[in-house]
């Protein structure tokens, strides 16, 4: 019983209201597991994968994380040990290797992407541009929000 004092006691000493991992800023009143899929780019399945691979507890706060234990966050993210499924950037396009991205890396490679599909002008490319849905969904209903009101949709009349 003393002992899971003790542990609490350091936990509080230690924690912060906010840690900087991956050069984002999350709550220090969060828990690892929760906090860690903040990141843009970090998935459920990957955070778990990171509280397993070094063996960090899922329900401890982000806050009482020490600055070891965030260093070895940031360094397995650079080069994940992980299943290639986990990785977000897959036999990549200019490389051929398989990497995951994270933050500003990977908005920034998103757009590189969109705007080699417009360079080719493939059909992915011409939708993009269109601003209309690239994966083959309908439009008939949905993707209007952009648009001008009242383009194509006629109001019913009613009869007297």
């Amino acid at each position: 019983m003393k002992n899971i004092q003790k542990m609490k006691k350091d936990e509080e000493k230690y924690e912060e209201r906010l840690v900087r991992i991956l050069s984002k800023d999350i709550e220090g009143g969060m828990n690892v597991y929760v906090g860690l899929t903040r990141i843009k780019g970090i998935s459920w399945g990957l955070a778990n994968a990171i509280c397993k691979s070094l063996n960090i507890s899922k329900d401890k706060k982000i806050g009482s994380l020490s600055k070891e234990e965030i260093e070895k966050i940031n360094e397995f993210m650079k080069k994940p040990k992980i299943p290639a499924y986990l990785l977000n950037r897959r036999a990549d396009f200019e490389t051929g290797e398989n990497k995951h991205l994270t933050g500003s890396d990977l908005e920034l490679q998103k757009d590189l992407d969109i705007g080699r599909l417009k360079k080719i002008r493939s059909y992915r490319g011409y939708r993009h541009v269109a601003g209309l849905p690239v994966r083959g969904q309908r439009t008939k209903s949905h993707f209007r929000k952009n648009k001008k009101r009242g383009v194509g949709i006629k109001k019913k009349i009613k009869k007297q």
